[in-house]
C-alpha cells in the first residue's frame, strides 16, 4: 500500500512542520489527527487528539514513536511503550506508547485496508502499563486511558477484586480486573464495619496487596513467604495504596 497517497487523499490534509513525511489533518472542530510515516515507509504512525491538540507535544511523539517504535512494540505487538520520553512544555509524559490494529480498529469502516498498516501512538505516562497486558487488556487499557486527551491527568495500572460483607459488594471476574484508582479508594473507605470484608489490589510490576477488615484495617503484602498482616489507619492506608501504584 502507498501510504503516503492514502493519507495525502485525507480531507483538509496539511504537511506537519518538522519531521518529513508527517501530516495534520481535522475533520471536525476540536478533533485532530497528525501522522507520519515509519521510518521503513511501511506503517503509518498516528495519533489524535481531542479538544486538546498541542503541534509540539505532537511532532515530538511522533518523532520519538519513529525512531524507538521497535522498541514500543518488541514483543507486545497489541500495547507497548518506550521510556526516555521527554515532553515539551513542562508536560509530565515520560513514555510514548503503541496501539496495535487488533486493539484500536481505526479505518476498519471507511478503509479497511489501511487498518493493518496504522499503529496509533501517544504520549503517556509509566505507571500506566504493566509490560505484560493480554490482548484484551490491552483493548480494556485503550479505551479507559482516553489517550487523545493531550490534558489528562496519569491514571495508574490496577487490577483489583474485592468482596464487601455491609455493602454486599462485590468484583464480578473472577480474579483481579483492571479498574481505576477512584474505585479502589473507595472500597477501601467502605469497608468499614464489614467483618470478613476485603480487598485485593496489584500494581504494575505484579505486586498484589490484601487488605481485610476485622475491627480495623490489616494490610498485608500477598502471595509472599513473609506477607504477614500488620494493622494500619485508615488515611494511612490510602496514601499507601495510592504510592504503590505510582511506584
Amino acid at each position: 500500500m502507498d501510504i503516503r497517497a492514502v493519507v495525502s487523499g485525507f480531507r483538509d490534509v496539511e504537511p506537519l512542520p518538522g519531521p518529513a513525511d508527517a501530516w495534520h489533518w481535522s475533520p471536525a472542530p476540536g478533533i485532530d489527527f497528525a501522522g507520519a510515516l515509519s521510518a521503513d515507509g511501511r506503517r503509518l504512525l498516528q495519533l489524535s487528539a481531542r479538544n486538546s491538540y498541542d503541534q509540539e507535544l505532537a511532532v515530538a511523539t511522533l518523532e520519538f514513536a519513529r525512531e524507538h517504535e521497535e522498541d514500543i512494540f518488541a514483543g507486545r505487538p497489541h500495547l507497548g511503550t518506550a521510556g526516555g520520553f521527554a515532553a515539551p512544555g513542562g508536560r509530565r509524559f515520560d513514555v510514548v506508547a503503541g496501539v496495535g490494529p487488533q486493539v484500536h480498529g481505526f479505518y476498519r469502516v471507511e478503509n479497511p485496508d489501511l487498518t493493518p498498516h496504522v499503529r496509533l501512538t501517544f504520549p503517556a505516562h509509566s505507571c500506566e502499563f504493566s509490560g505484560d497486558e493480554t490482548l484484551e487488556e490491552a483493548v480494556s487499557r485503550y479505551r479507559m486511558l482516553k489517550m487523545n486527551n493531550f490534558d489528562r491527568e496519569p491514571l495508574p495500572f490496577l487490577k483489583m477484586r474485592y468482596t464487601n460483607t455491609r455493602t454486599r459488594g462485590r468484583s464480578g471476574n473472577p480474579g483481579r480486573g483492571l479498574t481505576e484508582p477512584k474505585r479502589l479508594l473507595e472500597e477501601l473507605r467502605l469497608m468499614e464495619g464489614g467483618e470478613g470484608s476485603f480487598v485485593e489490589f496489584e500494581n504494575r510490576h505484579g505486586k498484589v496487596w490484601r487488605v481485610e477488615w476485622h475491627g480495623a484495617w490489616f494490610i498485608a503484602e500477598w502471595e509472599t513467604p513473609d506477607g504477614r498482616p500488620r494493622e494500619i489507619e485508615g488515611d494511612d492506608l490510602l496514601l499507601f495504596a495510592q504510592s504503590r501504584l505510582t511506584e
